[in-house]
């Protein structure tokens, strides 16, 4: 059906600028520039992320001293509704490696395997199974699909592994991913220096005011927390 609409687009009169674009999106502005531009196959098939898409995440990665925390919230919006209040979107994936995820959980389950299986065939070692999971998801044809982002981390490293092939470290130690994640990533940076803050009391403070500054965000935190030290000397 919509690529008869879309072929039929191209019989409509020039005057008509805003074509049936403008019936997929609630999105005015939106709206009237697909209607102004000539649609490419790649755009054409991202027009489901305009009724799809899932918003309300915010992941945030705190290292401060020996200690690791990821923090997230557990709220799941689609357009104006709220889907889910308390989903759980940290994960301990053994026992010293912690992610947490954005993006749609189907998929970011389905990288944590891949992760996984990475862990276990590079003994371990985070970098590389970081970075030969980035290579899968990028150039698998399945795989360049899933819509994620993913924040893990062990006792030395924090790291940001996207489809895009990108394996990010930050230079701060801290990392915020997901709607509210410029918040998230603002407040801890700011908060991280104050000597008698923890990292989860930088986290949870960080969060709460992504939580009440974003409104894809709630306050259902759930947390991981990693000794860096203990698993260090390990």
């Amino acid at each position: 059906m919509l690529s008869s609409l879309r072929c039929g687009t191209r019989s409509l009169a020039a005057g008509s600028r805003v074509h049936w674009v403008s019936a997929l999106t609630t999105n005015p502005l939106q709206a009237a520039w697909l209607g102004d531009h000539q649609l490419q196959d790649s755009s054409f098939c991202n027009l489901r992320n305009f009724t799809t898409e899932q918003r309300g995440t915010t992941v945030l990665c705190v290292r401060k001293l020996d200690k690791v925390v990821i923090m997230a919230d557990g709220q799941v919006t689609r357009g104006n509704e709220i889907v889910k209040p308390n989903v759980t979107k940290v994960r301990r994936l053994n026992d010293k490696v912690i992610s947490g995820f954005a993006g749609a959980t189907a998929d970011a389950f389905t990288l944590y395997d891949r992760l996984e299986t990475q862990l276990e065939q590079h003994s371990g070692q985070l970098t590389r199974a970081a970075v030969e999971l980035a290579k899968l998801w990028r150039n698998d044809k399945y795989l360049r699909k899933l819509d994620a982002v993913m924040v893990v981390a062990d006792a030395k490293q924090s790291l940001t592994i996207t489809g895009n092939g990108d394996v990010l470290e930050p230079h701060d130690g801290v990392i915020a991913i997901g709607s509210g994640g410029s918040y998230a990533l603002a407040a801890a940076r700011a908060l991280i220096d104050i000597p008698d803050l923890t990292a989860e009391a930088v986290a949870k403070k960080a969060m709460t005011i992504a939580a009440d500054t974003c409104i894809y965000t709630n306050h259902n935190f759930t947390t991981e927390i990693l000794d860096s030290k203990q698993d260090s000397d390990d």
